[in-house]
């Protein structure tokens, strides 16, 4: 387990018990991560014996959709009210979802099952981060959050394999049923060990318009990336009707954030420059992650012939990259607290496996294209939780859950774009390569080119000559793409260049910027919790004025 330093044990939890939260935080991040991973393999068996193949698009886009929502709504609500009560919920919420999904005798029920699903895992991720923010100061808690990084490594390549084997052997239905114990243990957990500060808030609204007009915009926006190029083309009504409606909808949601008393997304963390320039790179580093990983294990099974079991296999090296930098990250954040070389190196670490990438052939040895994909993982894991570390250390502990929320729904929407620019790019480039080159060779046997018949079963069963055209075009499709998703990572290091690097707090209730101007609070959270109609604050006068805000009162939270 990771250790509090001494000089920084005062004022927190005793380290035996931050170490059992930190295993139920651990749990709770595996029931988000793990779960999303699982139906990559499971879902083309459950929609074929849910008689739904139309709608299998649904199941991954009710839960993407509900989820990506409730990112900033629970950040929010965990600052106001308390973050303990406010996870339990969220974990009985993914826990219900996942009852109605294993009891799902038709598609409309597990859509609906997925849509409660991801009502609940939209907070599991933010909220864990936010309550070790809680209980650890920001100087110890790099040996924490690297751990939970390499969570998400880890249930990248384990949940495809435990999808496979559920389906191949127990049913399908234990993807959601092995939720059960996990989540139950989690909320005992929590329940009994968590005891965190407990904010009511007597005097503050809830931004009740500004999560209406969240909720569409990201409705809008996740409908027009999932169907765009797939269910309709890039120049039908309905997507060009959903782009206009993400742009008019966004706009009507900074409007509303900058008339709301309390806003679900406070447009003054804007005005703080190290939020910007992470949320910023993490946004740029979805969009390449995302957009990289989603194809890789169907690409090792088309052009390298493997099954889903080895494709899955095949990616533990980029795990193993990811979970050794993620973890050594956060130690080295918090023995040294020099962290910005962290994810500037992380970007280049990334470029460049993205540049390897590129170069892969049908021919290229598998421990070659497994060197490239380990280099990946260890960008990644360099640099992701580092960020997320970087925008805590700005806030104070009453907007760490805000800040958290924004920076991962950013990064949530970098994913989203990742996931749709990559698929249709890639589909439009295959199948114009597939016409170009499949009448050189016939189309012998009735064989088709469809692209939706490209399964890996098909693939292999078809005449060597076609097969081997299909091999190479898809080859030749997809690697391209992770040359065009490069200068994203170029980007994302410029910018990260221009982040300061202040101090890491020694305590929960301080940010990093404290340290710098000596008044206590600093400027920049003094203005971000400035009501509408409060004069601003400067030096010492806002270090006294700061903590005054009649709207909040801290109790105990369980």
């Amino acid at each position: 387990m990771p250790e509090l330093t001494q000089e920084h044990t005062s004022g927190v939890l005793p380290k035996r018990q931050i170490n059992l939260i930190f295993v139920a935080l651990i749990v709770v991040m595996l029931l988000s991560s793990l779960d999303q991973m699982i139906f990559s393999t499971a879902l083309p068996t459950i929609v074929g014996e849910l008689n739904g193949v139309e709608h299998m698009l649904w199941v991954a886009t009710a839960y993407i959709l509900c989820a990506t929502v409730m990112m900033p709504v629970y950040g929010k609500l965990g600052d106001l009210y308390g973050r303990k009560a406010i996870t339990i919920g969220a974990v009985a919420a993914f826990l219900i979802g996942s009852i109605v999904g294993g009891l799902a005798q038709d598609m409309t029920w597990l859509i609906i099952a997925r849509g409660i699903q991801g009502l609940g895992g939209g907070g599991l991720m933010i909220l864990s981060q936010a309550i070790i923010a809680d209980i650890v100061p920001p100087k110890d808690r790099g040996k924490y959050m690297g751990p939970m990084g390499a969570v998400f490594g880890l249930s990248s390549v384990a949940g495809p394999l435990l999808g496979g084997w559920f389906t191949d052997s127990i049913g399908w239905r234990w993807a959601f049923w092995m939720n059960i114990p996990l989540a139950v243990i989690a909320i005992v957990a929590l329940a009994a060990l968590l005891h965190l500060p407990k904010r009511t808030t007597s005097k503050v609204r809830l931004d009740v318009l500004g999560t209406v007009l969240l909720a569409v915009w990201v409705s809008c926006l996740v409908l027009f990336t999932s169907w765009g190029g797939n269910t309709y083309e890039w120049d039908s009504p309905q997507i060009i009707g959903l782009i206009v409606a993400t742009v008019v909808f966004a706009g009507l949601f900074l409007w509303a954030e900058a008339k709301a008393a309390d806003p679900l997304l406070p447009l003054a963390l804007f005005r703080n420059r190290n939020f910007n320039l992470t949320t910023a790179a993490g946004l740029a580093v979805g969009i390449a992650m995302f957009g990289t990983l989603g194809y890789m294990p169907t690409y090792l099974q088309i052009v390298h012939d493997t099954g889903a079991t080895e494709s899955g296999l095949l990616m533990v090296p980029m795990v193993i990259g990811l979970m050794l930098t993620a973890i050594a990250s956060g130690q080295l954040a918090s023995r040294t607290s020099h962290y910005k070389w962290m994810p500037l190196a992380s970007m280049l670490l990334v470029a460049a496996s993205l540049v390897l990438l590129s170069t892969l052939h049908a021919d290229t040895s598998l421990w070659v294209l497994c060197s490239y994909i380990f280099l990946l993982g260890a960008g990644i894991g360099l640099g992701m939780q580092i960020l997320v570390l970087v925008v805590q250390n700005e806030f104070p502990i009453t907007q760490v859950g805000t800040a958290t929320g924004a920076n991962n729904f950013f990064r949530e929407i970098g994913a989203t774009l990742g996931s749709a620019i990559v698929g249709s790019v890639f589909t439009s480039s295959l199948t114009r390569l597939l016409t170009e080159r499949m009448p050189q060779t016939g189309a012998a046997g009735g064989a088709t080119t469809g692209i939706d018949s490209l399964t890996p079963a098909v693939v292999r069963d078809l005449p060597a000559p076609i097969r081997d055209v299909i091999v190479n075009s898809y080859n030749d499709a997809l690697t391209p793409i992770f040359m065009w998703l490069m200068p994203l990572l170029l980007i994302a290091f410029v910018l990260l260049l221009f982040v300061q690097e202040h101090p890491l707090a020694t305590s929960v209730d301080q940010s990093g910027k404290t340290a710098v101007d000596g008044s206590g609070v600093a400027p920049a959270d003094v203005e971000a919790t400035r009501r509408p109609g409060e004069p601003r604050q400067h030096g010492a006068h806002a270090a006294s004025a700061a903590p005054t805000h009649d709207h909040t009162q801290v109790r105990d939270d369980g």
